[in-house]
């Protein structure tokens, strides 16, 4: 793991959470982006080195639908970088850990990304990301 790549924060409203985020952190966001394969809206603001992607749904069953439905607003994950994803997957694997994806994804902001299990992470859900070439 290189560093923390992002902080990812589900919202219900993009429009009011980009507001509070850019009076919040003093700076608009630099990127938005839909991803249809799993029915999100993201907006990206970038702090010095750290990144904060807030999350809307734009499905009723999307995954970030069902965790607002379940937990309400909030941190919905921790996104780490990685030089190689698949290499990462397969390393973790062999540790034991659960992926949600074994094979990485297409993600927002020109990623290829995978999550590891929240179960076997105490409750927080991992993603990996790495820069697409």
């Amino acid at each position: 793991m290189n560093h923390i790549e992002h902080i990812g924060i589900a919202v219900k409203n993009i429009e009011e959470s980009t507001s509070i985020f850019e009076d919040l952190l003093g700076v608009a966001s630099y990127k938005e982006e839909i991803v249809e394969s799993e029915g999100v809206r993201t907006v990206f603001f970038k702090i010095g080195e750290s990144k904060i992607e807030l999350l809307e749904a734009t499905k009723d069953d999307s995954p970030i639908a069902k965790f607002i439905n379940k937990r309400g607003e909030g941190m919905h994950h921790i996104a780490f970088a990685v030089d190689d994803v698949k290499k990462e997957i397969k390393r973790l694997k062999k540790k034991g850990y659960r992926l949600l994806n074994e094979t990485p994804k297409n993600g927002a902001d020109n990623k290829l990304i995978a999550f590891m299990h929240p179960k076997d992470s105490s409750g927080v859900l991992v993603e990996l990301c790495q820069e697409r070439k």
